[in-house]
């Protein structure tokens, strides 16, 4: 989030507006998921921890092109 200067608002938003793509069930600690969502005109991808008393932020990226079809979908 700090290195690509995205605030935890727009990661809020970000969150609640956007929507589930991909779904770790098995992820340890906690399952988490990826969230396709925008900031501005610009996608962006958020993995989530959902843990019993808390969310983590795992990450927060801008997909590429190269490995992303529609920003959806894995190439």
């Amino acid at each position: 989030m700090f290195q690509r200067n995205i605030s935890t608002d727009q990661i809020k938003t970000t969150i609640l507006m956007g929507k589930i793509i991909e779904s770790y069930n098995n992820s340890d600690p906690c399952p988490s998921a990826l969230i396709l969502g925008y900031i501005g005109h610009n996608p962006y991808h958020v993995v989530v921890a959902q843990c019993d008393d808390h969310i983590r932020i795992i990450t927060v990226y801008k997909p590429e092109e190269d490995k992303w079809i529609e920003d959806k979908f894995r190439k």
